[in-house]
């Protein structure tokens, strides 16, 4: 079998098993058995696979068609530009999320120029560590706390934090929102559980199955986290201090609710994604 051969029937087999985006699919699995890059698996149609890697391939396309994700299976995900590892320890950082790394760079840069000290940064919830090691490499001389309520996780995010060597910079902690924060800090970003109890059954296999469920249950209203560490940061940050949160699509409403209820003298904007939906809400302080 060769590589043409080998991902047009890998296509062929999850396309007709309603797998989304099946190309992309097939050539990650591909090129992650072949260690080929994608460029070479286009324009070498009729490199031939070992019998191992065919043999390794039909056993990933077999996980994929139980529903685990690609992230999981090839151990790795892609999130702003750089290479994660990630395992079902930790929920599988999402393109989307990459807009609260923008937001928090475009804070930093107007902070930078008023501020005589390293930024100080919190990421509460941090998974596999993806936005506080993103913010810790653009940001070389900000010191950044990670936090999780999952030691596995924070085990994966230390993993993540060897593999780009920001150990000095990146300090990880386990433990409930903020309390483990040892200072108030200039940002907060939070990527915190936010699907509503009722709504986890309605999820598609790959996540009801696969990922940590305590990272997607926000209680009754899908706001449980996310109002308990507005009730936390009154003496967790510092003047003219940033809150940087992801919502639901539907929590617009409510988020304006907790806001002027737990914050005095404050204002707060919306930020779309690519689809137009409201998925971060930047407040400042």
């Amino acid at each position: 079998m060769n590589l043409a051969q080998a991902f047009q029937q890998s296509v062929y087999v999850l396309k007709g098993n309603g797998v989304e985006d099946c190309y992309i699919e097939a050539r990650m699995l591909l090129g992650h058995v072949t260690n080929l890059s994608p460029v070479r698996i286009f324009t070498e149609p009729d490199y031939s696979l070992s019998r191992k890697d065919k043999d390794n391939f039909k056993k990933l396309i077999e996980r994929r068609l139980k529903h685990e994700p690609a992230a999981y299976i090839m151990q790795r995900k892609e999130f702003y530009g750089l290479d994660f590892y990630v395992d079902p320890r930790v929920l599988i950082p999402r393109p989307e999320t990459e807009i609260l790394v923008d937001a928090a760079l475009d804070f930093a840069t107007s902070r930078s120029r008023y501020l005589s000290r390293p930024l100080l940064v919190a990421d509460i919830g941090t998974g596999c560590g993806a936005i506080a090691i993103s913010l810790a490499l653009n940001l070389p001389g900000s010191k950044v706390y990670a936090i999780d309520l999952s030691s596995a996780a924070v085990e994966v995010a230390r993993l993540n934090c060897r593999r780009h060597k920001v150990n000095e910079q990146v300090s990880l902690r386990q433990g409930d929102l903020l309390n483990p924060l040892p200072e108030p800090v200039d940002l907060i970003i939070a990527n915190l559980p936010y699907i509503k109890t009722s709504e986890l059954s309605n999820l598609c296999p790959e996540i009801s199955d696969f990922e940590p469920m305590m990272a997607l249950d926000g209680g009754e209203n899908g706001l449980d986290f996310i109002e308990r560490l507005l009730r936390q940061m009154n003496d967790k940050m510092k003047a003219r201090s940033c809150l940087i949160l992801e919502i639901g699509n539907d929590h617009e409403e409510a988020i304006r609710g907790l806001i002027h209820s737990y914050i005095k003298s404050t204002s707060f904007r919306f930020v779309t994604d690519l689809n137009g939906i409201k998925r971060a809400v930047i407040i400042d302080l």
